[in-house]
């Protein structure tokens, strides 16, 4: 159902840029300004008096244990929109916060064999109730907001590494790898719960709503609807096969029982998601780069939106086991020893509901990544970014006849491409303390040429250790 709003006089439509934001939004802009001129001021690897303090000194080779948290305070101002549907991003404007917290730990279990656990407690809240838009504006906003903390064991794997000779390599202590060395010829075998981003569908230069970029078809590969629950991660398996410039990689996992859900479909041979991606590594020069390519088939109990256009009560009552295919490209290249650049393309069928991450059907992504050494702040990073996203024509007459998915729906459509333009500031405040200034605009948001644009102004602050 369409909600009147009175518009008034005409509004301008011009091209996105930020307007008046509400005392709250100012005081938090201001804050982070603050702390990021006072930490801005000290060079980029300067460690505090006396150590770092806070950080935990891993006692043993065999386990360690690290944690991060990470603040988003994200708002936008008014912007001009005949009506709002039911998952429209509110026109009035909106100033939410959301807080993670993770605590993981790992040991080795035997030769090759690891274990790992990640306990996530997260609280607050995505704008407008993490809806309205395909590229929705904040990675760190989960579906499942809520006002008290809540805590989930979000990760809980083992991995198995068989070395096959060669060549070694150096690996970094990290969340989930253990410091030291291993072969460049390696078969990789990962199974439990944990997210199939972990395993695929990686870039250097945007993959981490963390650490990078924050908008959704930023973070990842759009038309990918990777398996996961409304939290991000889900059951599933690995096999990776590794040499000195190829990886291949397969992979199953469970999918929800519902669309957005939490619930497990626990009947595997009857639903669930088969990933494959091919990666290959290159250097052009002395520059570094990447490409993988990626299909997926997935299975799950979805509506179909002919059959809900053409006069079934609801989506919901169109559900039957069907499949959702596509493909997906993700590369990145360094062009100098501080610029890097990327590019993301993807697919899918569009024929049936969006089940477990946004409802994109086809998106392209560029962007370039400039760490700051050229203003002797080299641990600090400036990057921008374009997502043109899309859906398919039945999804889209969907949306017209007034229907809704998981995260948009405006009860109308005149249809548009959603393009996201995203640039942020990455300011190392400390080695293990960042602060990064964001700001996005999102036009024709939901891919609704009627409604918007949008501008977004974010801080994050991020600590880990």
């Amino acid at each position: 159902m369409l909600i009147p709003v009175h518009m008034g006089p005409p509004r301008h439509r011009s091209a996105c840029r930020p307007n008046a934001f509400s005392s709250a939004l100012s005081a938090l802009g201001a804050g982070i300004g603050a702390a990021m001129v006072l930490g801005c001021g000290m060079a980029s690897g300067d460690e505090p008096p006396g150590g770092v303090g806070i950080l935990w000194r891993d006692p043993s080779p065999d386990w360690h244990i690290h944690g991060q948290s990470t603040a988003i305070g994200q708002g936008y101002p008014a912007f001009a929109a005949p009506y709002d549907g039911p998952n429209s991003l509110p026109r009035g404007g909106r100033l939410r916060e959301t807080i993670s917290v993770d605590l993981i730990a790992g040991a080795r279990l035997w030769r090759g064999g690891e274990a790992h656990m990640d306990t996530l407690v997260w609280q607050g809240f995505g704008v407008g109730r993490t809806l309205g838009a395909g590229g929705f504006p904040n990675g760190e906003a989960f579906k499942v907001g809520t006002k008290p903390p809540n805590v989930n064991l979000s990760r809980l794997f083992l991995r198995q590494t068989f070395d096959l000779g060669g060549k070694t390599e150096d690996v970094a202590d990290s969340d989930f790898t253990f410091a030291g060395t291993r072969d460049t010829s390696r078969l990789t075998f990962t199974a439990g719960r944990f997210s199939a981003k972990d395993v695929f569908d990686g870039n250097a230069f945007a993959n981490d709503a963390r650490t990078q970029f924050l908008n959704w078809s930023l973070m990842g590969n759009g038309a990918w609807d990777f398996p996961a629950d409304a939290l991000g991660y889900i059951p599933g398996a690995t096999a990776e096969w590794t040499q000195s410039r190829w990886s291949a990689r397969a992979g199953y996992f469970a999918v929800v029982r519902e669309p957005n859900g939490l619930g497990v479909e626990w009947s595997l041979l009857r639903a669930g998601s088969a990933v494959m991606e091919l990666e290959h590594r290159h250097r052009l020069g002395e520059r570094a780069g990447a490409a993988r390519f990626l299909v997926f088939l997935t299975r799950a109990r979805s509506g179909l939106y002919q059959d809900a256009i053409n006069g079934a009560p609801s989506i919901a009552a169109t559900r039957d086991y069907r499949e959702k295919k596509g493909i997906g490209l993700s590369l990145d290249q360094e062009l100098t020893s501080t610029l890097g650049a990327f590019l993301r393309a993807g697919w899918n069928d569009g024929q049936t509901e969006t089940w477990m991450f946004t409802e994109i059907d086809r998106t392209l992504t560029t962007g370039l990544s400039l760490r700051g050494e050229w203003w002797h702040r080299a641990n600090d990073t400036f990057a921008f970014a374009h997502a043109l996203n899309d859906i398919s024509g039945a999804h889209s007459r969907y949306l017209a006849s007034g229907g809704t998915g998981i995260i948009i729906g405006d009860g109308a459509l005149r249809h548009g491409a959603e393009h996201v333009l995203e640039a942020y500031y990455d300011c190392a405040l400390r080695p293990w303390l960042h602060a990064t200034l964001d700001y996005q605009c999102v036009v024709h948001p939901a891919y609704n040429r009627d409604r918007g644009p949008v501008s977004l102004i974010a801080l994050r602050m991020r600590a880990n250790f």
